[in-house]
């Protein structure tokens, strides 16, 4: 018999509503709000029948039981597909899925306008000192406006780490400033690189020309304590580091360091390695650091289409189709002999290859 249309989920981040419209508008999936306290014979009775299991990809949001790991994907014998609700998918450990024959999906590139926007944001606020300004003047009048002087953007040097959808959005708003775009990466082609709009140059190049250094990349093993005590050595002392990427691809400590000697001029930080960070941080003691609580991409336009694209994506999972953004292709195989075993019919023609 096979398995009906059936998706679990505990929180699911974004326009609720409008995910729910577009799900009932197909009239055979069957939706389940689960939450943390609730019996484990009644949470596993729901996983015992769930195909589908909508998270929230922010590792504070979600508790260890309930990620995507061998342990979890071992209580759901039918489970075909593991999807967040926004770009990111720490919470889940691919590989596992992988040798499951699990699929695993995000919504990549359905925030990135918000997310580049609030990049290029934090770089113009940190270049024109707006957050001291605006402390200055709620705080004394200790100050002369030339005090809070800063630097154009325009005609400068940005190294935007990361080239998805956010490096590419964010290299359009920046050349609309008349910005060099510098981009590294160790498998990205220099044609290739152009095609996206940036130069492709050494890291260490990347770091000792730019004038903003922008990190819009997911933390894995390639990326994680990328930006350390090394790396900020070598940014101009002028420059402002800006990271919308993930948590712990910046090491904290390095960075305050480079803040105190004056090795770089200021950063916006918009990712932690706890979220919402300490209030005591070394991070937050700075005037020339801009800190936002990982809402880059958290704008009521992002929302709706990050819920859109969940939605729109399951519909395709469900009906058979390879979804568009599959973070681990390489399950498609197996995946696809699970899904002909649990839902009594092949994926659709095509898909499969």
């Amino acid at each position: 018999m096979a398995a009906r249309k059936h998706i679990v989920y505990f929180e699911i981040m974004g326009i609720v509503e409008e995910f729910n419209r577009i799900i009932a508008e197909q009239g055979d999936i069957e939706m389940t709000q689960l939450a943390y306290d609730m019996p484990d014979d009644a949470l596993q009775a729901q996983f015992d029948t769930a195909v589908g299991y909508q998270i929230r990809g922010n590792r504070t949001a979600l508790p260890e039981a309930f990620s995507g790991h061998r342990d979890f994907i071992a209580r759901c014998p039918n489970l075909l597909a593991i999807s967040t609700s926004g770009a990111g998918y720490e919470v889940i450990n691919v590989a596992d899925c992988t040798e499951a024959g699990v699929a695993v999906v995000n919504q990549a590139g359905t925030n990135a306008e918000g997310v580049a926007e609030h990049a290029l944001a934090q770089m113009m606020c940190l270049s024109r000192q707006m957050a001291q300004s605006d402390k200055a003047m709620r705080r004394d009048r200790n100050w002369v406006r030339r005090d809070f002087a800063g630097h154009n953007i325009s005609g400068k040097t940005v190294g935007i780490m990361g080239m998805g959808a956010i490096g590419q959005t964010l290299t359009k708003f920046c050349k609309a400033f008349g910005m060099r775009i510098l981009t590294s990466h160790p498998r990205l082609t220099a044609e290739e690189a152009a095609r996206r709009g940036a130069e492709l140059v050494p890291f260490d190049e990347l770091l000792a020309e730019s004038d903003f250094v922008a990190v819009a990349m997911p933390r894995n093993a390639e990326t994680e304590g990328m930006f350390d005590a090394r790396a900020f050595a070598l940014m101009k002392p002028t420059a402002f580091f800006v990271t919308v990427g993930r948590g712990g691809i910046h090491v904290d400590d390095d960075l305050v360091d480079a803040l105190e000697k004056g090795a770089i001029a200021g950063a916006g930080v918009d990712v932690w390695l706890v979220e919402p960070p300490a209030l005591d941080h070394p991070l937050l003691r700075f005037d020339n650091v801009l800190a936002t609580p990982h809402n880059a991409g958290m704008t009521w336009e992002n929302w709706i289409k990050m819920a859109q694209g969940s939605a729109s994506q399951w519909v395709q999972i469900l009906n058979g189709e390879r979804p568009p953004r599959l973070v681990n292709p390489e399950v498609w195989p197996h995946y696809a002999e699970r899904f002909e075993a649990i839902m009594g019919h092949p994926v659709r023609e095509g898909d499969a290859e």
